[in-house]
């Protein structure tokens, strides 16, 4: 038996980094899981891995185009989902990022404010405006959101960031009161640094982000580091957990 049996899991921006370890993980574990991803090479390419990793536990992959900051494309990925495997009981909002353009308020673009609310902030809401009611048709489920340690701590120099995980944050929250009654389980993850292929590239562009890797207390995090908290979250392990921010960190938060 697997941990994840019986679970239809839709996964936002699984195409690479912790989305898709995440992915991997959950099939591993015996679930259906839908990789919605805006590029279709590494959606197509996350679906053959995610098959892979199912073997014989039952599990699936379903790469599903999709643009998680549009209407139109979260609702039919949504409804392709169900359709496909027949119900939705984990939703994990995971697609968003930050970029080298974020800065202090004085001086972050007004762009970079803006995409960076419109991927990480409205995608998470869009995905929960479509995939909530179809996980409490399911008799409830998890929804996971992604959030940042930075949402946790005072760090400079990347404001628009923290305005968007900060509000995912009190987002989560206020789901979790709201839908609690639908069986519906709301939490998210804080994660520091954490070694996708996207944030290497950061790790060698700004000395900044390297020198608080000492503040790491057991050193920098990796993808299934992440992947490994959002199955326990997904999982009934996780019955009574809701409205939690669990920082996967490596202790930066105390440090």
């Amino acid at each position: 038996m697997g941990r994840m049996d019986g679970k239809v899991a839709f996964i936002s921006g699984a195409g690479n980094g912790i989305g898709r370890a995440t992915a991997i993980r959950f099939a591993e574990e015996g679930a259906k899981v839908v990789i919605a991803e805006i590029d279709p090479e590494a959606g197509a390419s996350a679906e053959r891995m995610v098959k892979d990793a199912a073997g014989n536990t039952g599990g699936d992959g379903l790469f599903i185009e999709t643009d998680i900051t549009d209407h139109d494309s979260t609702k039919a990925a949504i409804a392709a989902t169900v359709e496909h495997f027949g119900k939705l009981t984990v939703l994990h909002n995971n697609a968003g990022g930050s970029t080298m353009d974020d800065g202090p308020v004085t001086e972050a673009p007004d762009e970079e404010f803006w995409r960076v609310i419109k991927l990480d902030l409205f995608g998470t809401f869009l995905g929960s405006k479509y995939g909530i009611p179809e996980i409490i048709k399911a008799g409830g489920g998890s929804v996971i959101n992604m959030s940042s340690n930075l949402a946790l701590m005072g760090q400079g120099g990347r404001d628009c960031y923290t305005a968007a995980k900060g509000a995912i944050a009190a987002m989560t929250r206020s789901m979790a009161v709201e839908y609690a009654g639908d069986k519906v389980r709301v939490n998210a993850i804080a994660p520091s640094v954490t070694q996708t292929d996207r944030v290497k590239k950061f790790l060698e562009a700004d000395p900044t982000i390297i020198q608080q890797g000492t503040r790491h207390l057991l050193g920098l995090g990796e993808p299934i580091h992440i992947a490994n908290m959002a199955l326990y979250l997904a999982s009934d392990e996780a019955a009574l957990t809701t409205g939690q921010i669990f920082p996967v960190d490596s202790g930066i938060t105390i440090s």
